[in-house]
């Protein structure tokens, strides 16, 4: 047994859990203790290394720190975004900082009633028994004292985006911080979830974030999601996004990776019933000797679903990218339409990518296509840059943005596509350039 699980059983005895959980709680205990620290020999882990996280200790979560008010609104704001906004601090909601808008939609699990601690014990129990599973999410559900419950009611719809801001600070020594988002649509509603992971410091937040998002898309609904990472160097996170889509649902999705230390995300979307579709576009960029991990999988379990994934990454220094993409085609599948590509641009000779499409088809009546690219930046196309009097450095960024910017305009909400844009130019340590292009000087 790791360090790391030492550790987060001795801290789940401390735990005040809640008493309707507790059933819960205990089988994610007990299976967390069971389960083997994943090494390389272990597939869906082979090329993300957990050394950061094994051979250390991680506290209990730290109560959340005080902030210069001016600095907190930085971060946990985009510009010209109009949306309600729930503010989570290591782990605990901020009242002050959170929206009375916000607070409205969700409920805590501490103050669910009869009726929703039933959905939400149905749901725990329900994402237990997925093919899925790793440790990380048995250490959720043993570590689950408090979480967001979102429901939307039959024909309902969000006026405005719910944007979640999961905001970690530095302390005295590592902490860990368990977080649930369970979300509900009832027949043909809609809502925008926006989840942002970020941190307070570049440089202090000493954190591991373990995060379990489950969604529920009902009858003809549409669910509009966000998923932003954006968490410090030394920040450490593990993230699982299952969503289940009933008859005639729509998932559109935009996945962001900036990279840390260690960044890892799980997705599962499960076609349950017929008719359903899933739009998924990503990006992710990380340098230094950050690592980024996608892992998607695309369960087609019945006929006449339909999916399109594409995911773009930029690597570079030293860092290192995994994108593993399997898409499921059950028996019963037919007639279904499911596309997957992912491009990758290495910017030196030591950046890293690992990745791997996978088809597993059980159904004969289908239309699928996968594939995936590694490659350098076009040097001819930088001479050319460079021949109008564009400097090196200028023209790299350029040709980096031209990769991924199509999934950048793509976005339906263009606040959070105007937002990321000089975020990432900052990635390149090209901000100027970025301000530059927006206003024509350049």
């Amino acid at each position: 047994m790791s360090v790391f699980q030492t550790q987060q059983l001795a801290a789940l005895e401390q735990a005040q859990p809640l008493n309707w959980l507790a059933d819960v709680q205990q089988a994610g205990k007990a299976a967390f203790a069971d389960t083997q620290w994943p090494t390389r020999k272990v597939e869906a882990w082979k090329y993300c290394s957990l050394k950061t996280l094994g051979d250390q200790g991680f506290d209990a979560v730290q109560p959340a720190a005080i902030a210069d008010a001016e600095q907190l609104q930085a971060h946990i704001n985009i510009q010209n975004l109009d949306a309600s906004k729930l503010v989570i601090i290591n782990g605990q909601i901020n009242l002050e900082l959170s929206d009375a808008l916000a607070l409205e939609q969700v409920t805590l699990f501490a103050d669910a009633n009869a009726d929703q601690q039933a959905i939400i014990a149905e749901r725990l129990n329900a994402a237990r028994q997925q093919p899925n599973q790793h440790l990380f999410n048995d250490l959720n559900d043993a570590a689950l004292q408090n979480g967001v419950l979102v429901q939307i009611a039959k024909n309902s719809r969000l006026d405005k985006p719910l944007h979640i801001v999961s905001l970690n600070t530095g302390a005295d020594a590592a902490y860990a911080v368990n977080s649930r988002v369970l979300v509900e649509l009832g027949t043909s509603a809609e809502m925008t979830l926006i989840e942002q992971f970020a941190s307070l410091s570049d440089d202090a937040d000493n954190s591991f974030t373990n995060n379990q998002t489950d969604v529920r898309v009902g009858d003809n609904a549409r669910f509009n999601h966000y998923r932003l990472n954006m968490m410090a160097n030394a920040a450490s996170f593990v993230g699982t996004t299952r969503i289940d889509l009933q008859r005639d649902a729509n998932y559109d999705a935009f996945h962001l990776g900036l990279g840390s230390v260690l960044t890892r995300n799980d997705m599962v979307i499960n076609h349950n019933v017929g008719g359903s579709h899933a739009e998924i576009a990503g990006i992710y960029v990380p340098q230094g000797k950050q690592l980024v991990d996608f892992h998607t999988c695309i369960e087609h379990k019945v006929a006449h679903c339909t999916s399109n994934e594409v995911f773009r990454g930029i690597i570079n220094d030293e860092a290192k990218a995994v994108f593993n993409g399997r898409i499921h085609i059950h028996q019963d599948a037919q007639k279904t339409l499911a596309e997957l590509s992912n491009k990758n641009l290495l910017l030196t000779n030591k950046a890293e990518i690992n990745t791997k499409p996978e088809l597993e088809i059980y159904a004969d009546d289908v239309q699928c296509a996968h594939g995936a690219t590694v490659a350098q930046q076009d040097e001819k196309a930088r001479f050319y840059l460079q021949s109008r009097g564009i400097s090196a450095a200028d023209a790299q960024v350029m040709l980096s943005f031209g990769f991924i910017n199509e999934l950048i305009d793509n976005l339906k909400l263009e606040a959070i596509g105007d937002w990321l844009r000089p975020v990432l130019a900052q990635r390149f340590g090209r901000e100027q350039l970025f301000s530059a292009e927006q206003t024509g000087d350049l």
